[in-house]
């Protein structure tokens, strides 16, 4: 029996929505290698997945067919899910959006509703009934499919993010227990209290006793990052390490004056490289201490 030569539902079939369930698989697996096919044609023609080359495109048009028939025949998505993950994790890097994931989805059920009419239009009343069975589980399948990549863009974009503000804001080790964080560009509340996050899970990982915190490259500031700013200080100090901020402009200065910030807790050195000679001393000043606590002086002769 030929794959255009699969056989129609039997009269009993016609009134249970199992077998015209059963009978609607079996001619979308008899079909799959035309239907395919078409379905690559019609992604082709509507510049859908442009950035793919065509072996790659007919490459996910087999699988996703694949997954597509198996969720309309076993009702579970969790494979479908999964396979919407992986391949979202393939294109989105490569540039492809929501809408043309959702347009390819659409196409395919466009595709295999066309090969439905055809196969069961000498009996209208049998092709509603296949109809209200396909309809409801290849829309449930499209929502999934838009669902699942939606989640993994966000995914992606959330990383992208984090990457971003890592690299706008790193932490950089200068020696062993010193540590700087050169701030650039604007600081709001928001990558306030990020870099804040930032610097203490450095100090807790490097172990660090001195911090300097260059805000050169800051142009303003307002009394909610400049108070952020003073948090920032005494966490640290609650973790064992001293602050010094560095590249106080005469503007930021008079602004802080000005909002009345508490700066006693605030250890400031005009530059970079003042703070890092004041941060060099510091912990001369602690590798001496600490000397003299392991070594206590001879008494006697």
């Amino acid at each position: 029996m030929t794959e255009q030569e699969s056989p129609a539902p039997g009269p009993d079939a016609s009134n249970d929505p199992g077998q015209i369930l059963h009978e609607l698989v079996s001619h979308l697996r008899g079909e799959r290698s035309s239907l395919r096919q078409e379905w690559a044609r019609r992604i082709s023609d509507a510049k859908l997945l442009s950035v793919m080359t065509s072996g790659e495109v007919f490459s996910e048009v087999t699988a996703a067919y694949d997954n597509y028939v198996s969720v309309l025949e076993t009702g579970s998505v969790e494979t479908l899910k999964t396979y919407a993950r992986d391949l979202s994790e393939r294109i989105i890097p490569r540039g492809v959006d929501t809408d043309e994931v959702l347009g390819i989805v659409l196409l395919l059920r466009d595709v295999l509703a066309r090969s439905l009419f055809d196969r069961y239009q000498e009996d209208r009343d049998l092709l509603d009934r296949v109809l209200d069975v396909y309809e409801p589980a290849a829309n449930r399948i499209a929502v999934t499919v838009g669902v699942s990549f939606v989640e993994e863009r966000e995914r992606v974009i959330r990383e992208q993010q984090v990457a971003i503000q890592e690299l706008s804001t790193p932490v950089l080790q200068v020696r062993e227990r010193l540590l700087i964080l050169p701030i650039i560009g604007m600081l709001d509340s928001q990558r306030a209290r990020q870099l804040t996050e930032q610097l203490l899970g450095a100090i807790q990982s490097h172990r660090a006793r001195v911090v300097v915190i260059d805000i050169t490259g800051v142009a303003t500031i307002d009394v909610t990052v400049a108070n952020h700013l003073v948090q920032t200080v005494e966490a640290s100090r609650l973790m064992g390490a001293s602050a010094i901020i560095t590249g106080l402009s005469s503007r930021i200065a008079q602004t802080l004056v000005d909002l009345g910030v508490d700066l006693s807790m605030m250890r400031t050195v005009g530059d970079l490289q003042g703070g890092l000679e004041e941060a060099e001393r510091l912990l001369g000043h602690r590798a001496a201490e600490a000397e003299d606590v392991a070594s206590p002086p001879v008494v006697g002769g």
